[in-house]
């Protein structure tokens, strides 16, 4: 049984509102999955304003997720970069800073061929040993990872799965039959999430997990046991939290989210903004159903 499956948490970056990390609310944040029963905490991601962290800012949350949980669960790095040395460099800390696993996400902006997709996870994986989980999201990246170019990569050794987040159940059916049973699928897609765990997939790295992760883990959990009943109930009290934390760009609901829950500031990065008020209330339908608020 692999030890990265379950609900896996995007979490979100906690920010002042002058936009400074605030690390008193990470470890706050921590601490709340570890008592509502997520399964592994991802740093760093989308969902972390990766890409408006500074290298060294990067550094420190990983650090310091590492540190908070002490072991008691995975730690899966985002480290992925749309240059093939910083993604380099990125692993090579997490690494070093006692990370499990690391989250490459698919190079963005400059549309690789597959074949370059290939050379650039060949190249990381070549440079660091840690155990590597690609991620393809083309919706935000404009690059599309084939399962064909993934089953090339399988052979590589510290590859040992994907986050694949087109939501397209055929293809997560597709790269079950080419990489084999032994390759993690993990879904990357909150609506189609329990499907897939019924089609072979381990997991979900999740955005919904932030906001209701007792649910989350419950629903995985139903999943991976086969109790389909169990988790048809479950992901039916998710559904709006999975909709509607994409009423605008991820993190922008979900950090909206986690301030009224009183779990961390209001700060975001530009060039996000703060949820616009016409959407207030959607979300807080959306917790409401999922029982995060009364």
């Amino acid at each position: 049984m692999t030890r990265f499956q379950g609900s896996m948490v995007a979490m979100a970056t906690p920010m002042s509102v002058s936009g400074e990390v605030d690390y008193a609310a990470l470890s706050t944040l921590v601490d709340f999955h570890l008592e509502q029963g997520s399964d592994a905490l991802v740093p760093v991601g989308t969902t972390g304003e990766s890409a408006t962290l500074s290298i060294a800012e990067h550094h420190e949350v990983i650090r310091h997720v590492v540190d908070q949980v002490r072991g008691r669960v995975p730690v899966i790095a985002g480290t992925g970069a749309n240059a093939t040395t910083e993604a380099i460099e990125l692993t090579r800390y997490a690494q070093e800073a006692g990370a499990d696993a690391c989250l490459l996400v698919t190079p963005y902006y400059n549309k690789p061929t597959q074949e370059g997709l290939y050379r650039h996870y060949r190249a990381i994986a070549r440079a660091v040993a840690i155990p590597q989980i690609l991620y393809n999201v083309p919706g935000r990246t404009a690059c599309d990872m084939l399962p064909e170019t993934v089953a090339r990569l399988v052979e590589l050794e510290p590859i040992i799965g994907i986050k694949e987040a087109t939501g397209d159940l055929e293809r997560i059916r597709r790269l079950r039959e080419l990489c084999g049973d032994a390759f993690i699928i993990i879904s990357g897609d909150d609506e189609t999430s329990m499907e897939t765990l019924m089609n072979g997939g381990r997991g979900v790295i999740t955005v919904t997990g932030n906001v209701a992760p007792r649910l989350m883990h419950e629903m995985c959990q139903a999943a991976l046991a086969g109790d389909d009943q169990t988790a048809r109930a479950c992901d039916q009290k998710l559904e709006l939290l999975h909709r509607d934390l994409f009423v605008e760009s991820n993190p922008i609901p979900v950090k909206w989210c986690l301030h009224r829950m009183g779990l961390i500031p209001e700060g975001i990065r530009l060039p996000l903004t703060p949820l616009s008020e016409a959407h207030h209330e959607t979300l807080d339908a959306a917790m409401r159903a999922a029982g995060v608020l009364a």
